[in-house]
């Protein structure tokens, strides 16, 4: 009989059996201890996941499809806000994220993620052994599961910590699909300061969606969830290359790209696109949602309580007036602007950008950069109040010729001149430190010459001024006259640059008020969420049953009348003349672009703001560059800083809207006319120089002859005023004639005028009661007290020992040879240059001039403290 053979026990089994029954019981209970330590953690990690609730941000799983969704005029996603979250964020599914972010993230953060069940004991066992042999983190265990725990519920890094982020992980595994929770990470997850999600960092980084990116530039965002603050590439980039190449390295070793395609993205640079790429215009957004901008912006009834309500609701979307690539081409002019200017002490800048006829804003940046905290970059220097500096100019000019009669070619006196105010005399001066005499209006405004203009806002009162620079929506201005006197033609009170522009589009529009509009309309809750299918292929404001949505008001088709209308064209020919601001700005100025632009610029006291506005008849542009904490810049102008970045913008805003010629004006309202180039009158026989002018109908009978020129015989021998003299011994001139507040400048600046005297080699002149050597003052002519001012008050000094004195001074016409000056009744006889040292004295005091062959001033009034 064959015997069976049977195997027997093994080595260690037959060890076990001669083990005495003591040892093998002591064997077993270590064996059941140690099976025991090994399955608790996993039995107390089941317990815990499934006592602990999954997120409520999970259980609703249209979370995301509520959030309020901006969109730009076209239908383009601006961003996505979330209530209470000021993270830039916009949902994207995962259907529509593209494969190489999703390969790239699983090499980055987790390559076991489509095996484990939310904890990945391999990695947790790499980590802890890591951590043992090397005495520092290596690497982490944290799936990707793990890392969304820990961003749905923060929890301190502690053992126990750590414990609930797993627990939490594997109850998310148990109630999501794997393709629904990398969703979620790819949405949820900080990629960037102040970025949640991988769609606003695509479009923040690289101005693109996460479809459309490269490898490289898929690593790189996969690289950042590791430390969104150390890889920000705002802060360099070379941190953030060297993490996505070794990126690039795992998705090789994984199989998850191919040897050439890591080979490729491995020399792709980390091209950022330029700040203001996909930022979806952050300060205009704020702007609306707390109703900074008005009800007439295109708020829903309510103002800025009902703005925010849309966003609680968070079942909206809001499809704002601006136009997304012009928004981004100005975001990047101005942060170049500022880039160049940094030498000169100019540290922010602002654009607005305005449709004339509709008051739609179309580009908004109110600053340069709003990440820039050293700049105050989160301020708005769109809505902040600033001084307009001489860009209120306009304004002031066609207010006097609506009530003062002036025209275009009203001639007004740049000479030096004092005002009186609460705070003292006020002695305003050009920005080139010289006086022009007497100039046209058109001439005034174009070069910006500051006298006229406080000379026309003093004729008018500042009570008139404030009450039409109210009326054109700059209700900032809210103090009394009196605060800010004549010099308020100069831009002394603050105003926002929107409400500039809009004045200035006031103007562009014949004199219409319309207030601007930043919201073209609501989509209401019903709607689709806009990253379904549906919301893409529908209008971004109709309503999910179809129905177009409840747009905000509009404004009305004719705004209010605000400018007289051919007043306001003619202001507008005068902005858009480029000869006649040669004298000023030369050739090839910031203002001179290839199509026609009114446009004026502005400069604050101590060179603290910079101001450049203009418009084509289709649009408006207003820059401000300066700093804002109110520090000056180095000697910046408006035509040398706003001035540039106006153009480029100005030129940006015409490929959107082409420009083209301004209207010509209404030949039933205006009539172009000649003057005389000196006097803006009617040109005589005697006028050298002729000029056309624009002026209105009503205006052109009232235009007298020139009275500036005149014909005066002169006897050669001597240059004297020719009276009997033989006709042989006189030739005949052409001369100029100014009344007394311009005759002390006409002499000084050696302009043509008439002798003052006769020659002593004829006879006496005629018509002169036969007074020899004395030529005529001419008819109506008045001397006048030039200096002090009416209403002077001056203070003397205790601690000056000297001579404290003030020069009285006296404008006199020519033919006048001496003058009086009769002060407290006191008369004192002064000839050429009719000025006289008077010691202060303490007290009130009286003064006017007296002139043979001329009238008396007026008496003014003047006191010394």
């Amino acid at each position: 009989m064959r015997a069976h053979s049977q195997e027997g026990p093994g080595r260690a089994g037959r060890w076990f059996a001669r083990l005495g029954p003591r040892a093998r019981r002591i064997l077993r209970r270590a064996a059941q201890i140690a099976l025991a330590l090994a399955v608790a953690p996993w039995l107390l990690l089941a317990t815990l996941a499934a006592l602990t609730p999954l997120p409520p941000e999970l259980g609703a799983p249209e979370d995301h499809a509520v959030s309020t969704v901006l969109l730009d005029r076209h239908g383009t996603v601006l961003r996505e806000l979330r209530a209470g979250d000021g993270a830039r964020a916009r949902w994207l599914p995962l259907s529509e994220a593209g494969d190489r972010i999703q390969r790239a993230l699983l090499a980055a953060e987790d390559k076991r993620f489509v095996r484990h069940p939310g904890v990945d004991p391999i990695a947790i066992a790499r980590a802890v052994g890591q951590l043992a042999a090397e005495r520092r983190v290596v690497s982490g265990g944290s799936t990707i599961t793990q890392q969304l725990a820990r961003t749905l519920v923060p929890r301190p890094r502690t053992a126990r910590g750590k414990l609930g982020e797993a627990a939490l992980a594997l109850r998310i595994e148990a109630s999501l699909s794997k393709r629904e929770i990398l969703e979620q990470y790819l949405n949820r997850v900080a990629f960037g300061p102040g970025l949640r999600g991988v769609e606003a960092a695509s479009r923040f980084y690289f101005d693109k969606p996460t479809r459309d990116l490269s490898l490289a530039e898929a690593a790189a965002l996969a690289s950042m969830p590791r430390g969104p603050a150390l890889y920000d590439p705002r802060r360099g980039t070379g941190p953030l290359e060297r993490r996505r190449n070794r990126v690039l390295d795992r998705m090789l070793a994984a199989g998850l790209a191919g040897e050439a395609e890591v080979a490729r993205a491995r020399a792709e640079p980390i091209a950022l696109a330029p700040k203001g790429g996909g930022l979806g215009a952050p300060h205009l957004v704020r702007a609306v949602l707390g109703g900074a901008l008005g009800p007439g912006a295109g708020l829903p009834a309510g103002g800025p309580d009902a703005a925010s309500r849309i966003v609680e609701r968070r079942a909206t979307s809001i499809t704002l007036t601006i136009d997304r690539g012009l928004q981004r081409e100005i975001e990047v002019l101005a942060q170049q602007t500022v880039r160049g200017l940094s030498d000169r002490d100019v540290g922010a800048a602002a654009v607005v950008v305005i449709e004339n006829a509709t008051g739609e804003i179309l580009a908004y940046v109110g600053s340069h950069d709003i990440d820039d905290a050293a700049g105050l970059g989160h301020n708005d220097g769109v809505l902040a109040l600033r001084q307009p500096g001489s860009a209120l100019k306009p304004f002031v000019y066609e207010l006097a010729m609506e009530q003062l009669g002036f025209t275009a070619a009203t001639v007004l006196p740049d000479v030096e001149l004092s005002f009186p105010t609460a705070n003292g005399n006020y002695a305003p001066r050009n920005y080139d430190g010289r006086f022009h005499g007497p100039v046209r209006l058109r001439d005034a405004l174009a070069n910006s010459y500051n006298v006229p203009a406080v000379w026309a806002a003093a004729a008018l009162g500042p009570e008139r001024v404030l009450a039409r620079l109210r009326e054109l929506g700059l209700r900032s201005l809210d103090r009394e006259p009196s605060r800010y006197g004549v010099a308020i033609a100069l831009g002394d009170g603050e105003v926002r640059l929107v409400d500039l522009a809009n004045a200035y589009a006031t103007l562009a529009r014949g004199g219409l008020y319309l207030p601007v509009r930043a919201v073209r309309s609501f989509a209401p809750s019903s709607s689709p969420s806009p990253s379904s299918p549906a919301a893409s292929s529908a209008s971004p404001a109709s309503s999910g049953s179809g129905a177009p949505a409840e747009p905000p008001a509009a404004p009305p088709e004719r705004g209010a009348r605000v400018l007289d209308a051919a007043r306001a064209r003619v202001i507008v020919d005068i902005l858009a003349d480029d000869r006649a601001r040669l004298a000023s700005f030369g050739e090839g100025n910031a203002l001179d672009l290839p199509f026609p632009v009114a446009a004026k610029t502005g400069t604050s006291k101590g060179f603290r703001d910079n101001i450049a506005v203009g418009f084509t008849p289709d649009v408006t542009v207003a820059v401000w560059v300066g700093n804002f904490d109110g520090s000056p810049m180095g000697g910046v102008s408006g035509i040398t800083g706003a001035g540039p970045l106006f153009r480029d913008a100005m030129l940006a805003a015409a490929r959107v809207r082409p420009p083209r010629p301004f209207d010509p004006p209404d030949p039933e309202q205006l009539a172009e006319v000649e003057v005389c180039a000196l006097s803006g009158m009617r040109p005589t026989a005697a006028c050298p120089h002729r000029r056309h002018e624009l002026l209105p109908r009503g205006d052109v009978a009232a235009l007298s002859p020139c009275d500036m020129h005149e014909t005066v015989r002169i006897d050669r021998r001597n240059g004297l005023r020719a009276g009997a003299c033989p006709d042989a011994a006189v030739e005949e001139r052409v001369v100029e004639r100014y009344d007394a507040e311009l005759t002390a400048w006409a002499r000084a600046a050696g302009r043509p005028l008439a002798p003052d005297a006769a020659s002593p080699l004829c006879g006496a002149l005629a018509g002169l009661d036969g007074a020899p050597g004395a030529p005529p003052a001419g008819a109506g002519a008045r001397v006048r007290v030039a200096y002090p001012p009416d209403g002077a008050r001056f203070v003397l000094d205790p601690s000056i020992n000297s001579l404290q004195a003030i020069r009285l001074r006296a404008d006199v016409p020519p033919g006048v040879p001496r003058v009086r000056f009769v002060l407290d009744g006191r008369s004192i006889e002064v000839g050429p240059p009719f000025a006289l040292d008077w010691p202060l004295v303490a007290g009130a005091h009286r003064l006017r001039v007296d002139a043979d062959g001329a009238a008396a001033s007026e008496e003014i009034a003047f006191s010394v403290e």
